[in-house]
């Protein structure tokens, strides 16, 4: 019976499923099928994914959505968090290593004490990233002191196991031993901003952009900054290489009316 569906079928399914969405989901959603079929190819459940010569619309992206901080932004929300609590000192840890290490928010709430390690006099980070890859760097000057500051405070550096950034139990103040969920780093993410004044929109992959671009301006390659970020393609890195922004604004202004 499966082996009576042809890629019309799949082509009239994506147009049901779809219906008005953009290319991005189309493709998606398309991918999910194609997929769906491929594991029913291996389990021999079918002899050919009928998806697999079924084509999606043309998308092509050149400038990625996610926001991205200038660097006196970026400078002036890690500088405006207050360090004289636990809570401060954690959250522009955080910040920061998302900032200069290019990480995911899932790889920065993920790590434990001991994916912090001194190597060659330096402090350096190990990283879970997403496809079960692993990512290790040596720690900024200035991630160095945001991550020893934090760790002193929090009395962390004899508990290899424990959550690096945690939650802070209420009243007490103190750690609760639980990992730093991803939407709660977001509100906490919202709430530095506004207090920072910055009116750029942030979100969680707002700082591992900010970091990028901010590489690529200095000089940096995006060969280095895709194993950097731990990209696959330098396709994707190029979405996080906005240096083209400066020039664009330069060549409006030259509208002089």
């Amino acid at each position: 019976m499966l082996d009576a569906i042809t890629p019309i079928h799949v082509a009239g399914w994506i147009e049901e499923i779809t219906g008005t969405h953009s290319a991005p989901t189309v493709k998606q959603r398309l991918a999910a099928v194609r997929h769906l079929f491929d594991w029913l190819v291996v389990g021999h459940v079918m002899q050919a994914n009928p998806a697999h010569s079924v084509r999606g619309p043309k998308h092509s992206r050149k400038r990625g959505k996610t926001p991205v901080l200038a660097p006196e932004e970026a400078r002036q929300l890690l500088d405006s968090i207050p360090t004289d609590t636990l809570i401060g000192k954690r959250d522009r840890a955080l910040i920061g290593l998302m900032t200069y290490t290019f990480a995911r928010i899932g790889a920065a709430t993920g790590m434990e004490v001991r994916d912090l390690y001194q190597q060659n006099r330096r402090l350096w980070v190990r990283l879970h990233e997403k496809g079960g890859k692993q990512v290790e760097l040596p720690c900024h000057h200035s991630l160095e002191t945001y991550l020893d500051h934090y760790m002193e405070a929090a009395g962390l550096r004899y508990a290899p196991r424990a959550p690096l950034f945690q939650t802070v139990s209420r009243g007490t103040k103190i750690l609760s031993g639980r990992p730093l969920p991803q939407q709660d780093a977001y509100a906490m993410i919202q709430r530095r901003a506004i207090a920072a004044g910055i009116s750029t929109a942030v979100c969680n992959h707002t700082f591992r952009a900010t970091g990028i671009k901010a590489y690529l301006k200095n000089g940096g390659t995006l060969e280095k900054a895709a194993d950097m970020a731990n990209h696959s393609s330098i396709r994707t890195t190029q979405l996080y290489d906005r240096r083209s922004d400066d020039v664009s604004l330069d060549e409006i202004e030259r509208i002089l009316i």
